[in-house]
C-alpha cells in the first residue's frame, strides 16, 4: 500500500498538543498565520505519497553501489531528489537572507515526518543537510556562508556530519583524525570516518562534509577537538566547481536495513590531505557540532514518528483485509477479517497511540526550539530553550523505541505474511532499528536527561513542564466525561511517580550517580508516556472544542486507551528506577562469572 499523511491529526498534534497555536497568539512567531501548516503539509503528503512512497521498496531492493569511489543510488532518486529540491521543500525552514522561506522549524519537523514516514531511506539526506545548515549559520565565517549556505539551504548541494571513528565511537573525544594549518589559512585532514550517512552519492553534484578532527597542538579529549567544513569538489570564484577534493568514500556498509541510504567509510589523506575550513574556533569544534547534533536529534526522533505512522497505516489496512477465524458469537459461514479480534484491536490501538505521543513530543520539542530563537522577551527564549533542550533527548529516544515497537506489533499483526519481504512490513521493521543508535545511543540520552536535562537549574525546568501537565489532568477530571474513563486518574498517578523519580534522581545525581546512571533509561521511559499521555489528553480536549473536527470521540478513545495501557505503566517503572540500583550495578558477579 502507499502512504497518506494523517494530515488531521498532525495538525491537531502541532496546534493544540505541541502550543503552536498558542505560541502564535502570544506573538512570538511575528505574523506568522499557522492556517499556513495545512496547506504546507497537503502539499507535502501529496509529494510523498506521488513520489517518494512508491520509491521506498525500489530503493531497499535495489540498494546503493561503490565504484571507482563513487556511490551510485536506487532508481529513480536522483530524479526524485531534484523534483523535491525543485518544489522548495529543502528550504522550508531555511534562513530567508540565503534563499529559504524562513517558516517555522516546527512546520518542518512536520514535514520531516512525512519524508520519513514515505521513505524514511529518502529522508536521512535532508535531514542531514538541515542540521549542517543550522551549524554553518550558527558558527560558519561569513565568506563561508556566501559560498555554501545557499546552495545548502536550496538543497542542490547536500551535507553531512562526520563524527565516528574505528575506534571513537560515542567517545568522540577518542578521535584521531588530524588537521595541520595550512600557509593560506586553511587546513589539511588525514583520517579515516566510518558510519558516515549519505558520504557520496549521485543526487547532487557536492556535498559539503562537516568533519571533526585533531590539531597537533590541542590537548586531550573533547576539549581538542576542532570542526572543519570540506567539500566534496572545490568551488571556484565563478561559483562553478572545481576539481576534486581529497575526500573519497572508500567503502559502504551492508546493513538490516535502509539499504538505500549509502552509510559510507570516508577516507581524507590519500592525495596530501583533503583542504578543510575551520568551523567556530580551534578546539571548540563539539560546541559546534552539538548545533548539527541537536537538530538531527530532533529529526531522528521524527524518523521514529514517521516510520512508526507507515507500518500502522499498512497493519491497519492488513487487518481490514485478511480473513482469518470468526468474531465471537458471530455465525454463519466464512472468515472475518482480523480486525474484529479484540487483540488485533489492540495491537492496533498500541501501534497508533504511542505514534500520536511521539509525535505530539517532538513536535512540543519544535516549537520550544522556535520560540527560543524567535520570541521577542528574552526571559521568554530563555525558558523556551531550557524546555526545548529538556525535550530533545526524550523526543529522540522516546520516539524511535517506539518506531521499533511500532514496527515490530506491524510484522506481528501482519503474522507470517509479515516475516516475508513481499509485504513491505519487515521492511519497516529492519529500518526502524538504526533510529535508536543514531544521534548519541537511546542511552546516551537517557543519561543526558538524568546528568544534565534534570539536574539543569535544579530541575526547574521538569517542575514548570509538570505544573502544565497537571492542568491539563485537572481540566480531564472537571470535563466530567465519561468517554474518558480513568484517564484523569491514570495520568494524575504518572504524574506523581514522575515527579517523585525526578526529586529521587536529582539528589542521586549528585550523591550516588551510579544509582541515577542506572535508572536513567526507565525512567526517560517514565517520562515519555507520561508527557505523552498528558499531551494526548489535551489534544482530545481541544478536539471536543473545535468546530470541523470530525469526530472527537475517537481523540477521546485514543487518549483514554494510551492512559489505560501504557500510562499505567508508571508505577512499575518508578519502581524500577528506584529500587533496582543495586541489581544493576551488581550485575558484575553474573556477568563476569
Amino acid at each position: 500500500m502507499t502512504y497518506r499523511a494523517p494530515i488531521n491529526d498532525m495538525l491537531l498534534a502541532l496546534n493544540h498538543g505541541a502550543g503552536l497555536q498558542a505560541a502564535v497568539k502570544a506573538g512570538h512567531y511575528g505574523d506568522f498565520d499557522s492556517d499556513i501548516a495545512a496547506a504546507v503539509l497537503e502539499e507535502a503528503g501529496r509529494f510523498a505519497s506521488e513520489v517518494l512512497a512508491p520509491l521506498n521498496r525500489i530503493g531497499d531492493e535495489n540498494g546503493i553501489k561503490l565504484a571507482d569511489n563513487k556511490v551510485t543510488t536506487a532508481p529513480g532518486w536522483p530524479d526524485a531528489y531534484r523534483r523535491w529540491t525543485a518544489a522548495g521543500w529543502n528550504a522550508v525552514s531555511g534562513p530567508e537572507a540565503f534563499g529559504g522561506q524562513g517558516l517555522p522549524l516546527a512546520i518542518n519537523a512536520a514535514c520531516t515526518e512525512i519524508w520519513s514516514a514515505s521513505n524514511i531511506a529518502f529522508g536521512l539526506c535532508p535531514l542531514l543537510t538541515l542540521s549542517a545548515i543550522e551549524a554553518l549559520a550558527a558558527h560558519g565565517r561569513e565568506e563561508l556562508k556566501k559560498i555554501y549556505l545557499e546552495k545548502l539551504v536550496s538543497g542542490e548541494w547536500t551535507g553531512t556530519m562526520q563524527l565516528t571513528e574505528p575506534q571513537a565511537g560515542s567517545d568522540v573525544g577518542a578521535l584521531r583524525s588530524r588537521a595541520e594549518r595550512a600557509p593560506d589559512g586553511s587546513y589539511r585532514i588525514t583520517g579515516t570516518k566510518i558510519f558516515i550517512t549519505y558520504g557520496d552519492h549521485d543526487m547532487t553534484d557536492n556535498i559539503v562534509h562537516f568533519v571533526l578532527a585533531r590539531l597537533p597542538d590541542a590537548p586531550a579529549g573533547t576539549k581538542g577537538i576542532s570542526l572543519f567544513l570540506i567539500p566534496k569538489f572545490f568551488v571556484n570564484a565563478d561559483g562553478s566547481l572545481g576539481k576534486r577534493n581529497d575526500i573519497y568514500p572508500s567503502g559502504v556498509e551492508h546493513k538490516l536495513g535502509m539499504h538505500a541510504s549509502p552509510t559510507c567509510t570516508m577516507t581524507m589523506g590519500d592525495n596530501g590531505g583533503a583542504v578543510g575550513y575551520l568551523i567556530g574556533e580551534e578546539n571548540r569544534g563539539m560546541q559546534c557540532m552539538f548545533t548539527m547534533m541537536n537538530q538531527a536529534r530532533l529529526g531522528v526522533g521524527l524518523e521514529g514518528v514517521g516510520i512508526a505512522d507507515r507500518a500502522y497505516q499498512q497493519a491497519l489496512a492488513f487487518a481490514q483485509e485478511r480473513r482469518q477465524g470468526r468474531a465471537i458469537g458471530k455465525k454463519g459461514d466464512g472468515s472475518d477479517p482480523i480486525i474484529v479480534h479484540p487483540d488485533v484491536k489492540r495491537m492496533l490501538m498500541q501501534m497508533r497511540a504511542l505514534t500520536a505521543a511521539a509525535r505530539t513530543i517532538c513536535y512540543a520539542t519544535a516549537v520550544a526550539l522556535d520560540v527560543s530563537v524567535r520570541a521577542a522577551d528574552p526571559k521568554v527564549r530563555s525558558l523556551a530553550a531550557a524546555r526545548g533542550a529538556l525535550l530533545t533527548p526524550i523526543a529522540k529516544a522516546f520516539s524511535t523505541d517506539i518506531g521499533s515497537e511500532v514496527t515490530s506489533l506491524g510484522v506481528q499483526v501482519h503474522g507470517g505474511m509479515g516475516f516475508i519481504e513481499e509485504t513491505g512490513a519487515a521492511q519497516h521493521y529492519r529500518d526502524a532499528r538504526i533510529t535508536s543508535i543514531y544521534e548519541g545511543t537511546n542511552g546516551i540520552q537517557s543519561i543526558d536527561l538524568v546528568t544534565r536535562k534534570l539536574a539543569a537549574n535544579g530541575g526547574e525546568s521538569v517542575w514548570a513542564l509538570l505544573a502544565e501537565l497537571t492542568e491539563i489532568v485537572i481540566r480531564v477530571e472537571t470535563s466530567n466525561d465519561p468517554a474518558f474513563g480513568t484517564t484523569g486518574a491514570r495520568l494524575r498517578d504518572a504524574l506523581m511517580s514522575l515527579d517523585r523519580t525526578s526529586r529521587w534522581l536529582l539528589e542521586r545525581v549528585a550523591s550516588a550517580p551510579n544509582e541515577a546512571l542506572a535508572g536513567a533509561t526507565p525512567y526517560l521511559r517514565l517520562f515519555g508516556s507520561t508527557v505523552g499521555g498528558c499531551m494526548l489528553a489535551g489534544e482530545a480536549l481541544a478536539a471536543r472544542d473545535l468546530e470541523g473536527a470530525g469526530d472527537p470521540e475517537r481523540y477521546v478513545m485514543l487518549a483514554r486507551f494510551f492512559a489505560e495501557n501504557i500510562t499505567v505503566q508508571a508505577g512499575s517503572l518508578e519502581r524500577t528506577v528506584m529500587d533496582s540500583a543495586e541489581a544493576v550495578n551488581g550485575a558484575d558477579a553474573v556477568l563476569l562469572a
